[in-house]
């Protein structure tokens, strides 16, 4: 029995990382100008339409920054926003918001990019296919990026290599044995794991789900041979799960409405979201 994996970190854990990387308690130029019992009113403004994710992040920094602080969110995770539209209130420490400020709209801009990202992408699919991620993701924070693909619409691929068996190009190369037999070997160590098999050819795919595969990823088929792939192999294998992936993006999954597939992972949605932008704003010194 292998060893249980090492506690992740929580979000409280992240979020000082961050604070710390920004030296948020020792801002000098505060410290030098700023009163320490000048209090501020702010809000963040969202500066373009998308989908907002990350407030429990941002949340977390004005929280660490302004103990004494009164906040509001009018909009939660998931929800859409429009430009020029207040997302966020509060009423704290100067100090202590101009602390936060940078940690807290990193957070939030990085978040809701991939969550307006992953957005776009389900839309594109017309309902005909779900959207997952991949752990393309930047270190350290999968769990925040996973979840604002929740946020967008989209469906979490595996979380790490613990929690299924997923075949890829390497695996097959390094195993010693012909594909089919990599299949099995990983359907019969799998310990009740989903085995998912990436397919480069539609031999491959066909092979995969004869050992056992419980899903085939057809990876980087030209999009003139996905569809006959696709129905020679529910020729065979009917109730087959079929995902595609490899260089997709939201633009190219129209084209792959009514194919018969089930699902297309996208790395780009966490590494390759742009940021969307906010701003926070003070309404000046209340005392």
């Amino acid at each position: 029995m292998q060893p249980a994996p090492p506690a992740l970190e929580s979000l409280t854990d992240i979020v000082q990382h961050a604070l710390e990387e920004d030296r948020a308690f020792h801002d000098a130029t505060s410290q030098a100008v700023v009163p320490a019992a000048t209090l501020g009113q702010a809000r963040i403004v969202a500066k373009q339409d998308g989908v907002l994710a990350g407030r429990d992040y941002a949340s977390a920094a004005f929280a660490a920054c302004c103990p004494q602080g009164e906040f509001s969110w009018t909009v939660q995770d998931g929800d859409p926003v429009r430009v020029g539209q207040v997302v966020w209130t509060g009423r704290a420490t100067a100090r202590g918001l101009l602390a936060a400020e940078r940690t807290a709209l990193n957070f939030l801009q990085q978040l809701s990019g991939v969550a307006t990202m992953t957005a776009q992408a389900v839309a594109e699919t017309g309902g005909d296919f779900v959207v997952l991620d991949t752990r393309k993701t930047v270190p350290g924070l999968r769990d925040a990026q996973k979840a604002a693909v929740r946020a967008g619409g989209g469906v979490n691929h595996r979380r790490d290599l613990s929690d299924q068996l997923l075949l890829k190009e390497n695996h097959f190369g390094f195993s010693g044995l012909d594909y089919s037999q990599t299949v099995a070997r990983a359907v019969a160590h799998a310990e009740g794991k989903p085995v998912g098999a990436e397919a480069q050819t539609l031999e491959q795919a066909l092979a995969a789900l004869a050992a056992g595969a419980s899903y085939v990823m057809l990876d980087n088929f030209a999009e003139g041979e996905l569809a006959p792939a696709v129905a020679t192999i529910r020729a065979q294998h009917a109730a087959a799960v079929i995902e595609v992936s490899g260089g997709l993006t939201p633009a190219r999954l129209a084209a792959l409405r009514s194919a018969g597939i089930n699902r297309v992972s996208l790395g780009a949605l966490t590494h390759s979201a742009p940021a969307l932008d906010f701003s926070l704003l003070f309404d000046g010194a209340l005392s």
